[in-house]
């Protein structure tokens, strides 16, 4: 597809694309993020935000955005930056001690709870089909994640739900700022920096030697993370949650392949049976949005 054909691509299905991009970044990133080790997740989160950090910053300066936020939208972004920094620490720890796809599927509940927090804060409505094919994405990762709550202790799993419920609320936050106007490179700078500077004093005080092959692998993790934040920061901007989240559940798929050939971590059938529900959800979800906006297209 070439940009010019992309750009004249509706909003809805440029959100789409930009989700599915974001949940391969974020699948790579989590990778990274297991192959560094064992470190403490505030040190994790801090070299993974400070290269975002960066290459926002670079971003911003290229394309001569103001630094400048409207009062309106102080809170809005404080709001996304706390909770994206409590979502992340909470999907590291758990990284360190689940498989990579039960990690990846536990924070990727954060779909459900944007729709949530999106019908309850932005006012936005959803249709009873799009309800039930979210409801049924997130039946797909209960068939993920059983087999983890039998065999690993509760409270990685529990610790990375909640991550997935704070992520869903900062991407939430995404999207009231984008409908505030607000830049996505000045989201992703002012959420990287919060971070950076919200896990600082961890890493002064429990700072934990790094090899050159850590340090190289965490830069990764960064690169991948930036690539992540601006993806899932045009989506939102582009649709609302209800019409593009379930999208977001395509990390699951990104997390097992990446498990096996990197880590030879093998699915269970249970699993790959989660892993079918899901992707037919998304299908489901696609062609049910397409013939809906073409309703309204002609009602309009």
């Amino acid at each position: 597809m070439t940009l010019t054909r992309f750009r004249s691509l509706k909003p809805l299905y440029k959100a789409m694309i930009f989700i599915i991009l974001s949940a391969f970044c974020f699948a790579l990133m989590n990778m990274f993020v297991h192959l560094a080790g064992e470190l403490p997740a505030p040190q994790k989160s801090f070299f993974r935000n400070f290269v975002a950090f960066i290459i926002a910053a670079c971003a911003m300066a290229k394309d001569k955005v103001s630094p400048k936020l409207e009062k309106q939208a102080v809170l809005p972004i404080l709001l996304r930056s706390f909770f994206g920094t409590i979502g992340i620490l909470c999907n590291f720890y758990a990284l360190d001690r689940l498989d990579l796809a039960d990690a990846s599927i536990l924070n990727k509940m954060s779909p459900f709870f944007v729709i949530v927090f999106s019908i309850i804060i932005l006012k936005e409505k959803i249709t009873m089909p799009q309800l039930l094919m979210v409801l049924g994405a997130l039946v797909g990762a209960m068939f993920v994640v059983k087999p983890s709550f039998a065999n690993t202790s509760a409270a990685p799993a529990f610790i990375a739900l909640f991550g997935g419920m704070c992520a869903g609320f900062a991407y939430t936050m995404v999207r009231l700022l984008g409908k505030k106007g607000v830049k996505g490179v000045l989201i992703v700078a002012f959420f990287s920096a919060f971070s950076c500077l919200f896990t600082l004093p961890f890493l002064i005080f429990d700072y934990h030697h790094m090899t050159y092959t850590q340090i190289i692998i965490l830069m990764l993790a960064g690169l991948s993370a930036a690539g992540g934040q601006f993806t899932i920061t045009a989506a939102y901007q582009n649709a609302p949650a209800r019409d593009v989240s379930v999208y977001d559940y395509t990390q699951i798929i990104f997390a097992a392949s990446l498990g096996f050939f990197v880590f030879g971590q093998i699915p269970d059938f249970l699993s790959w049976i989660g892993y079918f529900i899901i992707v037919l959800m998304a299908v489901l979800m696609f062609f049910y949005n397409k013939k809906k906006a073409a309703a309204e297209d002609q009602s309009a």
